[in-house]
């Protein structure tokens, strides 16, 4: 059953979801499997490290599963080459610049694919939300732990994010 949460990705990141998900079905689960069949094939369980930690791997395994079949299913799909709007949405390429004159690259992304460091930020991070619904030319005070950070927005694009931008 499809729950209501939406949760919005780029292509990259759903990408990323699906290809996780393969390796996982049809390579790891099926090795791990094949060292528990044997581990048990040796009789006594109880003291049987091999398949103890095999039972424990693949329930972290199917654990995975479980949360990247209900990314996907979940999963909104934004494409940013097909946004045309002059304010900042899910997906914008967004370079500022800051009160010392430091100028900084943002990509508005989902929660699972941000990585401040490489300029990826969640949507729903402090950032992200300061972000969103602002255009070139706009202001804006983001609250951090560091304290305040002021930014002006240089410019808005829609262009393809990788993992870095």
């Amino acid at each position: 059953m499809k729950s209501s949460k939406k949760n919005y990705t780029t292509k990259n990141g759903f990408e990323k979801y699906r290809s996780e998900l393969n390796h996982l079905v049809k390579v790891e689960r099926p090795e791990v499997t094949k060292v528990v069949t044997w581990a048990a094939s040796l009789g006594d369980r109880s003291e049987n490290a091999d398949y103890k930690y095999g039972k424990m791997k693949l329930r972290e395994i199917d654990k995975r599963i479980r949360f990247l079949t209900a990314r996907i299913e979940d999963a909104v799909v934004v494409d940013p080459l097909e946004i045309t709007s002059d304010k900042i949405q899910f997906a914008a390429t967004v370079k500022t610049i800051d009160e010392d004159g430091f100028e900084k690259v943002y990509s508005i992304v989902g929660i699972d694919e941000s990585n401040p460091s490489l300029g990826l930020v969640s949507w729903r991070s402090p950032i992200g939300k300061c972000l969103l619904g602002k255009e070139e030319g706009d202001e804006v005070t983001i609250k951090t732990p560091s304290g305040l950070l002021e930014l002006e927005i240089l410019e808005v694009k829609y262009i393809e994010i990788k993992d870095s931008v």
